[in-house]
């Protein structure tokens, strides 16, 4: 009787790349909770098919999205390595939120919480390290304006995420022109008195889907890295 066991594995692998290809192009057309029915069916192969290779949701995210948030982390570190540091921060912003207009999945997977992981954490805590540090040099070269926060990156990343949602096909271009507008506004010599921005742990709550207002004054929460996920 032959063995069937490596055209079993064969069929196994197909499948599996088949729902990766197709969950990728599901959730860059239509979010990270696009249907998992429409992934399997996209992809020719059984909702028990998907189960079986990606046995939840936030597993299949993971595992669609992590090229993709590696990008990011390496798009992080080029800026951090960038001579100029305002040149650095523009660059990244502008590089960063364009990737987020072209893939509706990576634009709700930066500003969300609710997907742990061990390699997204990890692609997640360099990204931020190194662009703190971009920041950083630009406020000490004094290009960008001394009250910006490494908060007010994910603040500007919601806002490009909402944007996203709703310019639908004209995204590209209306995500373009909003982060120009921010860039101007967020030069030192642009600068006027502004609100405080959010503490880490009221953003947190927010990619958490939590309400801020179920929060007590002053509440602190545990930095979003892979040792509190």
């Amino acid at each position: 009787m032959p063995d069937l066991a490596p055209a079993t594995r064969a069929d196994a692998r197909r499948n599996r790349q088949a729902i990766l290809a197709t969950a990728r192009r599901v959730f860059a057309e239509q979010g990270i909770q696009a249907s998992l029915d429409e992934i399997a069916q996209r992809a020719n192969v059984g909702n028990a098919t998907l189960y079986r290779h990606f046995g939840s949701r936030c597993q299949l995210v993971a595992a669609a999205l992590s090229e993709q948030m590696e990008k990011y982390a390496q798009m992080a570190a080029a800026a951090a390595a960038e001579p100029d540091p305002w040149n650095a921060l523009r660059g990244y912003l502008t590089a960063l939120c364009r990737m987020q207009a072209a893939d509706r999945g990576l634009a709700d997977l930066l500003t969300s919480d609710t997907f742990p992981d061990a390699a997204i954490d990890a692609a997640r805590d360099n990204a931020r390290r190194d662009v703190v540090r971009t920041i950083r040099r630009a406020q000490h070269a004094g290009a960008l304006r001394a009250d910006f926060a490494p908060e007010d990156i994910l603040i500007i990343l919601m806002a490009n995420a909402g944007l996203i949602h709703r310019a639908g096909a004209h995204a590209p271009e209306s995500s373009a022109r909003l982060i120009a507008l921010l860039l101007d506004g967020l030069q030192a010599a642009a600068a006027t008195p502004a609100p405080a921005a959010p503490s880490e742990s009221e953003l947190l709550a927010v990619m958490r889907g939590e309400s801020l207002d179920e929060q007590p004054p002053g509440a602190q929460r545990p930095r979003a890295d892979s040792g509190s996920r």
